[in-house]
């Protein structure tokens, strides 16, 4: 379903994702990781869906892609609904790298825009249910502040 996603580079490119998974495996092979995180906004009548994929390596420096979907913010109203369909559509990129690109999960990092349990806030609650979620799949998982990918990058794209 990846591929059917309005993909754009950092710099607002379109770009398709078989050629994102050509860049990825290039970055791959020459020691970089992979860093997926999804965020979300929401207003009255719909919900912006933001997710990225991130790669960093020695020497290579960084870049990423993004897509962002719509959906009714009716079907949204409870903040676990959208925390976790963030939490699932950043999976689900994840488990196509592996399964398409046969990723090594351990060559991935998912980076959820939940805060950990001991921050006693709204998000808080959910992350030790949430990082259950992604540890299950068999990937590496961070939270705030280190969820750069998903708090920072596909903030920027969500709003």
């Amino acid at each position: 379903m990846l591929q059917n996603k309005d993909w754009h580079t950092g710099s607002n490119q379109q770009i398709n994702f078989s050629n994102i998974k050509d860049i990825i495996l290039e970055y791959i092979d020459r020691g970089a990781r992979i860093y997926i995180g999804s965020d979300s906004f929401i207003s009255q009548e719909r919900v912006c869906f933001a997710s990225t994929i991130c790669l960093h390596g020695p020497s290579l420096g960084g870049r990423y892609f993004f897509f962002k979907e719509f959906e009714k913010s009716s079907q949204y109203t409870q903040l676990i609904t959208r925390i976790t369909e963030e939490t699932r559509r950043s999976v689900e990129i994840a488990d196509t790298l592996m399964s398409e690109c046969f990723i090594d999960p351990n060559k991935i990092e998912l980076h959820l825009d939940v805060s950990p349990f001991q921050a006693n806030n709204d998000t808080s609650k959910f992350s030790e249910m949430l990082k259950g979620y992604v540890i299950g799949f068999g990937l590496e998982c961070k939270l705030k502040p280190n969820a750069w990918a998903g708090q920072t990058v596909a903030d920027k794209h969500s709003k």
